[in-house]
C-alpha cells in the first residue's frame, strides 16, 4: 500500500512556496516533506532536483522553512527580524555551491554540485528569500487573511493587496464560508 502525501503548493516564489511546505499553521497543521524523499519530490519539481536526501537534510531544510517563515512573518507585520532566523538563512545561503546558469531559451536554471545537493539547493533557496527580505524584488511580503493558515507569501499583484496566499485553497474557503453564511442567514430570516 503506497502512503499518500497532501499535495504540493506551488507559487511563482521559490523561498515563500517553501515555506508552504507546513500549511495551517494555526489550525490543523499539514506537513508536506514528512520524509527525506518528500524534500526530494519538491525540490524536483522546484527546479532543484537532487538524487537524494538524508533525514539530518530534512531537519535543517525544515529549519531553514522555519527561519523563513519567522523573518517574513516578521516583514509582513513591520517588525524587526528575528536575529536567530537570520542567522540561520544566511548560514544556509553561504554553505552552497550552487551556480545559476542560462538556458539556450533565455531561462534562468540552478546548477547543483554533486556531492552537497541539498545543501545548493538550500542556499538557492536562503538566496531567493534574501532577495525578498532585503526588497530586492518589485513585491510586498503579506500574509494570508485566513486564520488558521497565516502563511508568508510575496505579492506581486499590481495593487499589492492580494488577502490570500493561494485563491484556490484558502481564498476559496473564506468565500464559501461566506456564501454558506448567508445563506444560513437568508433562509433563517425568511422563515
Amino acid at each position: 500500500m503506497s502512503t499518500r502525501f497532501p499535495d504540493f503548493r506551488l507559487g511563482k516564489v521559490l523561498a515563500t512556496s517553501f515555506t508552504g511546505t507546513l500549511s495551517e499553521r494555526h489550525g490543523d497543521p499539514v506537513e508536506r516533506i514528512p520524509t527525506p524523499h518528500r524534500l526530494a519530490d519538491w525540490l524536483a519539481v522546484s527546479g532543484l532536483a537532487v538524487e537524494s536526501c538524508t533525514t539530518a537534510q530534512l531537519e535543517r531544510a525544515r529549519e531553514l522553512r522555519e527561519a523563513i517563515h519567522a523573518a517574513a512573518t516578521a516583514a509582513a507585520r513591520r517588525d524587526p527580524l528575528p536575529v536567530s532566523a537570520v542567522q540561520i538563512i544566511n548560514d544556509c545561503s553561504t554553505q552552497g555551491r550552487a551556480a545559476p546558469f542560462l538556458t539556450p531559451q533565455g531561462n534562468l536554471q540552478w546548477r547543483l554540485g554533486s556531492t552537497s545537493s541539498v545543501e545548493d539547493a538550500l542556499s538557492v533557496i536562503a538566496a531567493d528569500a534574501i532577495s525578498i527580505l532585503a526588497g530586492e524584488r518589485d513585491g510586498r511580503l503579506a500574509l494570508c487573511a485566513s486564520a488558521t493558515c497565516q502563511a508568508a507569501f510575496f505579492d506581486t499583484s499590481q495593487s499589492r493587496t492580494r488577502k490570500w496566499c493561494d485563491m484556490n485553497t484558502c481564498g476559496n474557503r473564506q468565500k464559501k464560508a461566506r456564501f454558506n453564511a448567508s445563506n444560513r442567514k437568508n433562509a433563517g430570516s425568511a422563515k
